[in-house]
Order: C-alpha cells, then structure tokens, then sequence
C-alpha cells in the first residue's frame, strides 16, 4: 500500500486545530507535490525533507509524491509539519512501519542534515493532543514547554532517525522533565521600595483586589513607573489554567517559556511610539500584540498622551470583551487579551502643573490640548485615576514606618479580599455582570439617594455608574467583605473619578 496518514496540528491563534498528512506515492514523473491551502514556508518542506531523509540513510522515494494537508480549508504556515510530512512519506514507502502513526502526532521542523528544530506554539497543540489523548512528539528544544502540560504523554527527539529508530522499536526517545514547582514564582520588584505616596498604594491595592483598570499621575519622578511595575507582585498567583493560557500566548509568539517564572504575571510597558498593530496583534499571519502578551496580567502605558488617540483608542474594545479579534483577508484569529491596564501621565505637556516647587511653562491650551489626546471614552473605561505628587525630601531618606509595607503583606490583604469576590460571583469584581452587580452592589435607601445625588452632580454615565459601583464593591471586600455598601466605600470610590 502506498499511502500513510500521520496527524499534526496547525497554528490558529491560540488554537491548534489538528491537520491530518495524507502521503500518496504513485507511478509517474518523480517529484513532491503538496496541496492543502500551504503557505510558502509549507510548500518548501518538499526540498528540506528530501534532503533530510537522503542525510539520514534512507531512501527518498523516485516516484510521484503527493501530500494533502487536511483540513484543505484551513491555512497551514511555518515548518511544522516536517516531521509529519517526512514520516508520511517514509511510511507509505514502508522504510517505517505504520502501527505507531495512528494514535501520535508529530511536530517539528527538520534541519537538512535531519536534525530537528524548535517550533512556535507547541503549548497550545500539546495542551489539545492531551485532551484527545494522544501521544505527540517534538523537538527537544521545546522540551521546556513540554513539561509544563501535567499528564501529557510527550516524547522528546533530536533528529529524524531518532523518531524512526523509535517506530522501528529499536529505541526510546526521551521524556521532558517534570512540571516546574506551580508555587515558584521567583523575586520581583517590591512594594517595600516604595516610599510614601499612601494614596496611590491605597489605589494600587484596590486594583489588584478588584482586576480594575488604574490611571496614575502627576510630575515627573514621583514614582509613577514604580508602582506600576510593582503591580504583579500584590496580585493573587496565576492559577495553573491561566498560567498555561499565558504561556500559550507566549509560544504562539514565538518568545521563550522560563520554566523558572511560568507563574508570574506577565508585565508588558510597550514604548509610546508602539503602533496599534504592536498593541492588538496583527501581520499577514496574524500574531498576537501587547495586550495579549500581557493577558492574566499588566499592561502598562508610560507617557499616555504620548500615544497617537488612534492607537489608544483601540485598546477600548477589548477592555470590555477581554478578547481581540484580528482579521485579514485570508485568515481570522482571535486572541485572549484579559489584561489589567495601569497608565501613567504628567499633569500637562512640562509635567510641572500644580507643583509647588518647579514653575509650570504651559498655556492653558496647551494643557488643554495635552490631555485631549486621550478620549473620553478611553478615560471612562478606566476605574481609578489617582494624584501621584512630589514627596518632601526629608520623607524620601526618613526610617521607615509601619505604613511602608512589603509586597507580601499587601498580596495576603488582596487575595483575602478577593477570595470573597470569586465565593460571592466566582470571578474578579472588574468582570462582574450588570445583573450581577445589581445583586451584589446593593444599597440602603439613604445610601442611594446619597450615591444617586453625587452621580447626577459629577455627571457620570451609565458606565461610569457601574464602574463605579464594582470599585465601592471591591473596597467593601477590602474592609472584610460586608454585604451592603456603605457611604464611605462609595465616597472612596467616586473619589477615584474625579479626574
């Protein structure tokens, strides 16, 4: 018989739909013909594979080789399915026996000489074999991915004849190591580095306890890029789901896996010369941007204004959605972009308004014109902007107090807090529904006349009304969680919209 059939998986933003490689040998004028939607890179493998089976001792078949890579509908693009196209081909020539090729999938790009190289987004493939539950086998250089998929039946070879050397029974290939320790996050920046600025650490810790969205600003050189960058470490650990949903980002990336830090939550500051295409993903074949590299974590914007509107404003949508959808002519794909927004920005182009020591240089105008930059609907979506100001210098070499807490035991407070949020609605209060708020943000008759007159006062929308309420929600959970909200937490809470 002179067809075999061996199974691999395509990239598909963070999906990995499984492709079947049909290899057909036939009477005719010899050559390699692969038909299936393949990209350039696809179509190449027909030059790389001949030479890598002819380097590996075996004999490439002198007659018509035709592959189909199905689904033919989906797009097929890089050089992963090498390996399957080879020991397709070596298995109808039966160089290969075929028993071992039902129940595995292969991925891998293969070197002329036949040695086998790292591919792009094998997370998300080995994640989708496990649940099929299927054995797949890869390079060694994504052994490190590998072993983070627990109970996945993974396989590890360096060549081409090390695969076939297994299928003929005559060796093993190796294993990946275990999973790395899921409560090993390794040190990062501390809140304890942080001196004064008790208003925006108050700020800081109700974003993490509440996954809100937080604007911080003021001159420059108060700390606004410190807190930020200290964000990830009050923010309760990665579950084991989101840490691999993280790292399947990261490898349908291309980016390296540190088994080391696998569970610590992403920190992305893109430059403000980003374009949008950086921030959301895109490109011929789409990949994901900024706001899915930092899903399940930060995404920080130093310099808001300095954002061209256009770029900032596409980050509106998937704010709410916590998706983005990138489509291109011959391709749609769609990435997870759950992301936490922490922005920074000076009062006003000098950076110097309403500080007491340095002397403001702008006009009105163009203050004015600085902070039209970013649009109203932009700054709606963000739950809290708070006033980072200029510390006395003696404050800044003072001992320090009881008030300058470390990381540690402001992420004892947030997961506490939170754990109140996930029992009550089983996700973060920045996630909650309109319904769901309705039943978990109640107020007394006082308090809503209170909360109603100051509404109508600021002139906040509908958004901002709901935004608001899961704030007051999340300070609620923070002062142990009680059922009803208060007028203080409230009071708190609109106090965060007042820029």
């Amino acid at each position: 018989m002179s067809l075999a059939v061996t199974l691999s998986r395509a990239q598909e933003g963070v999906a990995a739909p499984q492709v079947m490689v049909e290899v057909h040998l036939s009477g005719g004028l010899p050559g390699t013909n692969i038909v299936g939607l393949p990209e350039a890179a696809v179509r190449e493998a027909r030059d790389r594979v001949r030479v890598a089976i002819q380097n590996t001792a075996f004999e490439y078949p002198n007659r018509k080789v035709t592959v189909n890579l199905a689904p033919a509908e989906l797009p097929k693009d890089g050089g992963r399915f090498d390996l399957a196209i080879a020991l397709g081909i070596l298995a109808a020539g039966g160089q290969v026996p075929r028993e071992k090729l039902d129940d595995c999938e292969f991925l891998g790009e293969l070197a002329l000489s036949g040695a086998l190289r790292g591919v792009s987004g094998v997370l998300p493939a080995l994640l989708r074999a496990r649940a099929r539950g299927r054995r797949v086998v890869v390079p060694r250089a994504n052994a490190a991915e590998a072993a983070l998929v627990a109970d996945a039946d993974v396989l590890l070879a360096d060549t081409l004849a090390e695969v076939c050397g297994w299928l003929r029974g005559a060796q093993e290939l190796g294993q990946p190591g275990g999973a790395p320790d899921m409560a090993a996050e390794g040190p990062g920046p501390d809140l304890i580095d942080v001196r004064g600025q008790l208003q925006a650490r108050r700020a800081l810790e109700i974003a993490a306890t509440g996954g809100h969205h937080l604007l911080l600003y003021g001159p420059p050189g108060t700390g606004k890029s410190m807190l930020a960058e200290r964000l990830p470490g009050i923010l309760p650990p990665l579950s084991e789901l989101e840490a691999l949903e993280t790292c399947a980002v990261l490898s349908v990336a291309g980016h390296s896996v540190d088994p080391a830090q696998w569970r610590r939550r992403p920190f992305r500051a893109p430059h403000h010369t980003s374009s949008a295409v950086a921030l959301v993903g895109g490109g011929g074949i789409p990949r994901p941007g900024e706001i899915s590299l930092a899903h399940n974590g930060v995404l920080f914007l130093d310099e808001l204004p300095e954002f061209g509107r256009h770029v900032l404003d596409v980050l509106r949508e998937p704010m709410e959605s916590g998706h983005i959808v990138v489509s291109r002519a011959a391709r749609q794909s769609t990435f997870p972009a759950q992301f936490q927004l922490v922005a920074a920005m000076n009062p006003c182009p000098c950076g110097y308004a309403g500080d007491p020591r340095q002397r403001c240089q702008c006009t009105p105008d163009q203050v004015q014109r600085y902070r039209g930059r970013i649009s109203g609907p932009l700054l709606d979506r963000i739950d809290l902007a708070v006033e980072v100001p200029q510390l006395p210098v003696g404050e800044l070499g003072a001992p320090r107090t009881g008030q300058d807490e470390d990381s540690a035991m402001v992420r004892a407070r947030v997961v506490k807090a939170r754990t109140h949020a996930l029992m009550r609605a089983g996700r973060s209060n920045a996630e909650i529904s309109t319904r769901e708020l309705e039943r978990d943000c109640a107020l007394g008759p006082a308090e809503r006349r209170w909360f109603d007159g100051a509404l109508e006062r600021l002139g906040l929308s509908a958004r901002a009304y709901h935004r608001t309420l899961r704030v007051a929600r999340t300070i609620a959970d923070l002062d142990g969680g009680a059922a009803l909200l208060d007028r203080s937490h409230l009071a708190e809470a609109l106090m965060y919209r007042r820029f």
